[in-house]
């Protein structure tokens, strides 16, 4: 299913507290930010390196190009009433080799954990998929990262049988959402 068969156009999400919407080149410095927040835990490719890679030229060259794929993509989401990024959520290519089954993926800089933003604006980018027509969604977690699979638990994904072992930065755990399809 491609949400861009149901609406063409970039979308704007919210909720009670957040905004989500589209990434902007200007977002590199805040996408920037949590990568140097990043637990060192995470694998070397997906953090700052020692030599400061990625810079914002190439984080602002990294938004350029992207691609809402799958749609609706991902979301920078921000505090209604604030024009501050506190993180994102949405869509990313399902890494486990089921590309009919996208993965739900969120980040959040550190000094907004704990507020409940990370369920909230998962909350709003499954109600969206589920009303255009995905049968399901996946997360692949560290098993370490009790936080996020705290937030997983909390939509409803259950921890499946599917692990892969990674002795150097802790195992990743496939989690699975069935959705309803809701009728417009």
């Amino acid at each position: 299913m491609n949400i861009q068969d149901a609406n063409p156009e970039p979308v704007e999400l919210r909720s009670e507290r957040l905004r989500l919407r589209p990434w902007q080149v200007a977002d590199a410095a805040f996408h920037r930010r949590l990568w140097e927040e990043r637990d060192e835990r995470v694998p070397a490719q997906r953090r700052i390196t020692a030599d400061g890679h990625p810079t914002i030229a190439e984080m602002q060259m990294w938004l350029r190009g992207y691609e809402q794929i799958p749609a609706p993509g991902l979301f920078v989401v921000e505090q209604l009433g604030t024009a501050e990024p506190v993180g994102y959520c949405g869509l990313v290519e399902n890494s486990v080799g089921h590309p009919e089954e996208p993965e739900l993926a969120f980040e959040f800089l550190r000094e907004s954990w704990g507020r409940g933003f990370a369920t909230e604006a998962s909350r709003v980018v499954i109600d969206l998929v589920s009303a255009v027509g995905y049968d399901s969604l996946a997360s692949t977690v560290r098993e370490w990262n009790t936080a996020s699979l705290n937030v997983l638990d909390k939509l409803g994904f259950v921890i499946t049988e599917d692990k892969e072992h990674d002795a150097a930065h802790g195992d990743s755990l496939l989690l699975r959402l069935h959705l309803r399809r809701r009728c417009p």
